[in-house]
């Protein structure tokens, strides 16, 4: 298991006319690019899948919020400000055992956040595609 780690700029979406982004009432203080759960209240937590009822993921926070006050999520679309330079094309990335991160690899509870594309520049610069499950999340 490795920890996919944030860049010291931040995370920023691609492809935002492509998004899915809804508001939330943070429930703690979030930080752009954790991954978030709804909690019993219906507000946005931090996920962590070797938590009790945080192991579900509901999209990325896109800003950093203090309690209380709204968070953008990104529930659907690409986002790149990760480091992923050791996850394949297409590879599966996860919520980590430690609370509001992402891993290569399944913590304890398997919870997909979404897949490593490639962007059509030179580089084929990987960016995560993100896609919370809406039908459980919201049904």
């Amino acid at each position: 298991m490795t920890a996919i780690t944030i860049r010291s700029q931040g995370v920023d979406l691609v492809h935002s006319d492509k998004a899915l982004i809804i508001d939330m009432i943070a429930a703690e203080a979030i930080t752009a690019g954790q991954p978030v759960y709804q909690t019993s209240a219906g507000k946005a937590g931090i996920a962590d899948a070797n938590a009790s009822g945080k192991q579900q993921f509901r999209g990325i926070a896109l800003k950093t919020t203090a309690a209380g006050k709204a968070c953008p999520v990104l529930v659907r679309g690409f986002i790149a400000g990760y480091v992923l330079s050791g996850v394949a094309y297409d590879g599966i990335v996860y919520l980590s055992d430690t609370a509001g991160s992402l891993d290569d690899a399944a913590g304890t509870m398997t919870v997909n956040c979404g897949r490593v594309v490639g962007l059509t520049d030179n580089d084929i610069t990987k960016v995560l595609f993100v896609d919370a499950d809406l039908v459980r999340a919201w049904s």
